[in-house]
């Protein structure tokens, strides 16, 4: 049975393993019952967590070569990050944040294509690698959830100005290593805003401690597992491949300067003091030459009136009669689809670059040759019949390389905007660790 792709993802970032507690105690009849490990605000962490987390990232830290640190600093490690996931779920649903179970089946509809099986035999392929279906999803609504509350919190709020853009293409421009890639890995030692001269003295000397072991053949990935903070501390800090104007600027300015195996002195910034390993570089080309796709489409939704199968026959009854010449494709999306971005304009799209759509649709979209009408299939939106109009190569010298530039500074300040907003958080909330 092929492995679930998503499932090594999710236990990288932030899964509870979906087995059962070894650890708990036995109530007065002698049910088992979960202790309380940390009060979070109105929430708790309780202990099976924990020891779930901690024997998931102590077998993947095998598997992978790793040796393990204290058992006391990786508890310590887990247990942190279960209180800032807390944290921001509480925030989620504060600010009424939820994934409805359509946007959810979509996302594990994407893993069953990934992994070439179909949606409903996602549950027995889950169960062969002892997974319980039920507690996959929700472990997946929650990393999604945390997704959206991020895209919400902070990476809307960083503000990119033309100035800053008009700037970065002019350094571009300039820069002979503009095209270069990174592979970096990277440990925070965090300090709280208002950080004591002891603090800041504790923090460089615990990095020049740690520089300097590492400089002597310490492993980099096991150094950030016993001592980072950041959040990709249990992925062995790896930040993995970046372009380099797509890094914080104060990363990007020291890995342009360092060879391969290099570590950096330590660096503070408002989160903390960081030390960065550059483990690779590459040259890329980037060419501004974009392939666009023109297409219509037509977009039926489901009701309490119309379910999957009705839509669905209609849809094909429509594809039909147009295939057949009966029926004109842009009088019937004017008089039928429910886009109201392109159902006015018979269904066009326009022309438009890959990624702009939503899988399921780029999928569907790229099978059809010019002229050819899909078979109807379903998205988070609803149903849907594509019309491939034509293909081209656009010279988007201009605006893509404003637009990608755009991207790239926003991405450059993202990761610290994270931390400094974990940091805020973490610093508001109450919390009590209770073992």
């Amino acid at each position: 049975m092929r492995r679930i792709l998503t499932l090594s993802l999710l236990l990288a970032l932030f899964s509870v393993p979906a087995v059962h507690a070894q650890s708990r105690d036995l109530g007065a009849r002698g049910d088992l019952l979960d202790r309380v490990a940390v009060v979070v605000n109105d929430g708790v962490v309780v202990q099976s967590q924990i020891d779930q987390q901690v024997s998931a990232i102590t077998r993947r830290l095998r598997e992978q070569g790793t040796q393990l640190p204290a058992a006391s600093v990786l508890r310590q490690q887990v247990t942190e990050r279960l209180v800032l996931q807390e944290i921001q779920m509480q925030r989620a649903q504060k600010v009424g944040l939820r994934i409805p179970d359509e946007g959810l089946n979509n996302q594990l509809r994407e893993i069953a294509t990934q992994n070439h099986i179909e949606f409903d035999q996602l549950p027995d392929a889950l169960a062969h690698e002892g997974i319980v279906y039920a507690e996959y999803r929700e472990d997946m609504r929650r990393d999604m959830t945390l997704q959206v509350l991020r895209q919400r919190d902070v990476l809307s709020r960083i503000y990119v100005s033309p100035r800053e853009i008009d700037q970065f293409i002019a350094k571009q421009a300039a820069n002979k290593n503009a095209d270069v890639s990174y592979n970096v890995s990277h440990i925070l030692l965090a300090l709280p805003e208002a950080a004591t001269p002891a603090q800041l003295e504790q923090a460089e000397k615990l990095g020049n401690d740690i520089r300097g072991r590492a400089q002597k053949g310490e492993d980099f990935g096991q150094l950030a597992v016993s001592y980072s903070q950041a959040q990709t501390a249990l992925e062995r800090g790896a930040l993995g491949w970046r372009k380099g104007n797509e890094l914080p600027t104060f990363i990007a300015d020291m890995v342009g300067k360092m060879q391969p195996g290099e570590v950096s002195e330590p660096v503070r910034t408002p989160s903390g003091f960081h030390l960065i390993r550059l483990n690779e570089s590459r040259s890329d080309r980037d060419p501004l030459i974009v392939n666009q796709t023109h297409a219509r489409h037509i977009l039926i939704k489901t009701s309490e009136l119309q379910d999957d199968e009705t839509v669905r026959g209609r849809l094909q009854t429509i594809r039909d009669r147009i295939a057949a010449g009966t029926d004109d494709f842009g009088a019937i999306a004017k008089a039928v689809s429910e886009d109201p971005g392109s159902g006015s304009e018979g269904g066009d799209l326009g022309w438009t670059s890959g990624g702009t759509f939503v899988p399921e649709f780029e999928t569907a979209m790229q099978t059809l040759a010019e002229g050819e009408i899909s078979q109807p299939f379903r998205t988070q939106y609803g149903w849907h019949i594509i019309q491939l109009l034509g293909h081209r190569a656009q010279d988007m010298s201009t605006d893509e390389r404003r637009r990608r530039a755009y991207e790239k500074i926003r991405a450059s300040k993202l990761d610290e905007e994270t931390e400094l907003w974990l940091r805020r958080l973490r610093d508001e909330a109450y919390v009590d660790v209770r073992s």
